[in-house]
């Protein structure tokens, strides 16, 4: 049988004293068949903050986060038209098959020192904070916009967030100063941990949570908490309330049936085990196989509801990878080459294109009359615009998804007066169903959205 989730397990948390007593963690405790229970509750003006999005057709909100290192070629990048009919340009071009689904930002801009080549881009841009340092060490000063985005909807899944590699990477998801979370890089290790042994799909040999049965009845056993809360919200808090404890008690109505019938997502299915080989050939890694091994998986995890937010990096800035048919590493060339830079620009459509497969595969997944990518807000981007200069100004970045209709789809918006990045990262946070008052701090503090972007 599966686990009880951690909330039965461990003590249930005091209710913190804020709003006449109550916060947006509260929970209300009683006693059920002589064990604790607790019931969460939506989204209310009362609180600070805001629930995780959900679908109009029930499927969650996921996002992702694509990241490769060494920025690119920015004439060769920014579309030559804007719009709803934006045309491909030469290193967009292999997004070709799933450009309907992607918006292209450009002429945005990080506003913080550019300090550190490269590392200073990387943490402004998904931060929007300058970097910290800590016994001397260059560190992020605060979480990333995918642990932010994971410590609000990360808690219903068995993965709160995953961190992949296509390469062998340090990666760029921080919790906060001097706590980094590294990718996996190993796609054997990858799938033991996502579908090994203990794997079972939603619904598979009739798992039965635990859990179900005590949860029989919990309003029964919570209605003097009720009360009093419903005694100090306002109206509109009031009207949701009711709602949520209706819906609450339908699904008391459907625990039975859900034992004898667990539920299954159609599309969730275990891979099966690799076979190939993802060691470097002749010095050089298997960029490609071994990122969309790590794509596949990803994407099944997502079908599987295993983790809603994942971040998956293809290099690290400054890496000096040695690219299929490249001279040199990626780094070296993005200073030593002379102009038009012919083979820097083949290794950022190299980059792009395994982001066109990630989002291809997502896209294959059908889920209810939508796709997991309709589901999903993907962003992908790099810590500089150009390599050679490390500029912060033009970044390079894309939110494809939309996130259920939360943000454009198919759409250029281009910033004439450099706009500050973050406003893209509020945006997207705020696709995703939290209530994020700002994102960053200092220069790159954002308080407004990106609207242009927003659906």
């Amino acid at each position: 049988m599966k686990p009880v989730p951690p909330l039965l397990k461990r003590r249930l948390p005091g209710v913190r004293q804020q709003h006449g007593g109550f916060s947006r963690r509260t929970v209300l405790k009683g006693l059920f068949r002589g064990s604790v229970v607790a019931l969460s509750l939506p989204w209310l003006e009362i609180f600070a903050g805001r629930k995780a999005r959900a679908c109009d057709d029930g499927f969650p909100t996921r996002f992702g986060l694509f990241f490769w290192g060494n920025g690119n070629v920015p004439e060769y990048w920014v579309p030559g038209t804007e719009g709803y009919d934006w045309e491909l340009s030469e290193l967009l071009t292999p997004l070709s098959d799933v450009k309907a689904w992607v918006s292209v930002v450009s002429g945005m801009s990080v506003k913080l020192p550019n300090t550190e080549p490269h590392t200073s881009g990387a943490a402004g841009l998904l931060t929007g904070m300058g970097l910290d340092t800590v016994n001397d060490e260059y560190t992020f000063a605060g979480p990333t916009i995918d642990q932010l985005i994971a410590n609000e909807i990360g808690g219903d899944t068995i993965f709160p967030s995953i961190q992949t590699g296509g390469t062998d990477c340090d990666g760029q998801s921080w919790n906060g100063p001097s706590s980094r979370n590294y990718p996996e890089t190993d796609p054997y290790t990858l799938y033991e941990r996502l579908f090994g042994d203990t794997f079972r799909a939603p619904g598979e040999e009739g798992v039965v949570d635990p859990s179900l049965g005590l949860r029989q009845s919990i309003l029964d056993s919570v209605m003097e908490d009720i009360a009093a809360l419903q005694s100090r919200v306002g109206t509109a808090d009031k009207a949701r309330l009711e709602q949520h404890l209706d819906g609450v008690r339908d699904l008391e109505t459907r625990l039975a049936k859900l034992q004898e019938d667990p539920p299954d997502l159609a599309a969730c299915s275990q891979p099966p085990a690799f076979t190939a080989d993802f060691a470097d050939v002749d010095g050089r890694p298997q960029i490609s196989a071994r990122s969309r091994a790590m794509c596949d998986m990803i994407t099944m995890a997502l079908a599987c509801d295993q983790t809603r937010v994942f971040s998956h990096y293809l290099t690290d800035p400054v890496a000096d990878i040695l690219f299929p048919d490249a001279s040199a590493g990626h780094h070296s060339l993005t200073h030593d080459e002379p102009d038009p830079q012919t083979e820097v620009r083949m290794i950022t459509a190299d980059c792009v294109a395994e982001l066109a497969y990630l989002l291809t595969a997502m896209s294959n997944v059908v889920e209810g009359d939508a796709t997991l990518l309709d589901h999903c807000v993907v962003m992908a981007a790099s810590e500089v615009s150009q390599g050679r200069t490390h500029s912060l100004d033009d970044m390079p970045i894309l939110v494809a998804g939309g996130g259920c209709g939360a943000l454009k789809t198919g759409y250029h918006y281009r910033s004439y007066t450099q706009e500050n990045a973050s406003s893209v990262m509020l945006s997207v946070i705020r696709a995703m169903g939290i209530s994020a008052a700002s994102f960053g701090a200092d220069e790159g503090l954002a308080t407004d959205g990106l609207s242009d972007i927003e659906a």
